[in-house]
């Protein structure tokens, strides 16, 4: 005859299969919390970096308009430009744009101006290129490399601050700008 036997369960092991379940149950909560928390934390990060990179696009799009017009440097004056950013009409962010400021002028001479061969001389410095007297013959000396030209290279600071309401980032650009003007042209105040 043969005995079946019974498996002997003492006190202390019953349901120790419910409480690792349990624990595992906990663990695995914890987890998707975490994964909820981190991404909804990455989701903020890339929110306030597209608010950071529109802010900066709205200043240099202000800048470039007054880079663009002569008259901003003839008559320099603070400006506040309304920028649209995705183009559909409604002003996104206004634009502070500081008075600019001249910080150099300076005369040139033709060797600045005339490039090495075989480039040539650019549109830009072809009203500047002077010639210049010989004193022993009389005779005028077209792009005399030592001569002075007619041109003046002026130095100019453009700064806009932009801020949005909506997310508070915030930001002022400064940008540089170099100007052919003719000589003895004074910088503007």
């Amino acid at each position: 005859m043969s005995y079946i036997k019974k498996p002997h369960i003492t006190k202390g092991q019953r349901g120790a299969t419910l409480l690792i379940s349990l624990i595992m149950l906990v663990v695995l909560t914890l987890f998707a919390i975490s994964a909820i928390n981190l991404s909804s934390t990455n989701l903020n990060i890339v929110g306030n970096m597209q608010a950071r990179m529109e802010v900066q696009s709205a200043g240099k799009q202000a800048i470039e308009q007054v880079m663009s017009s002569a008259a901003n440097f003839l008559t320099p004056a603070a400006q506040s430009i309304a920028v649209d950013i995705n183009n559909d009409g409604t002003t996104d962010y206004t634009a502070n744009v500081d008075k600019p400021s001249c910080f150099s002028s300076k005369g040139l001479t033709n060797a600045e101006l005339i490039p090495a061969p075989p480039a040539t001389i650019s549109a830009k410095d072809q009203n500047c290129i002077s010639s210049v007297q010989d004193p022993g013959t009389g005779v005028y000396i077209a792009n005399a490399p030592s001569a002075p030209s007619w041109c003046y290279d002026q130095k100019w600071e453009i700064a806009a601050s932009v801020s949005d309401n909506r997310t508070g980032a915030q930001l002022r650009q400064h940008q540089g700008v170099s100007l052919r003007v003719p000589a003895g042209t004074a910088c503007a105040s």
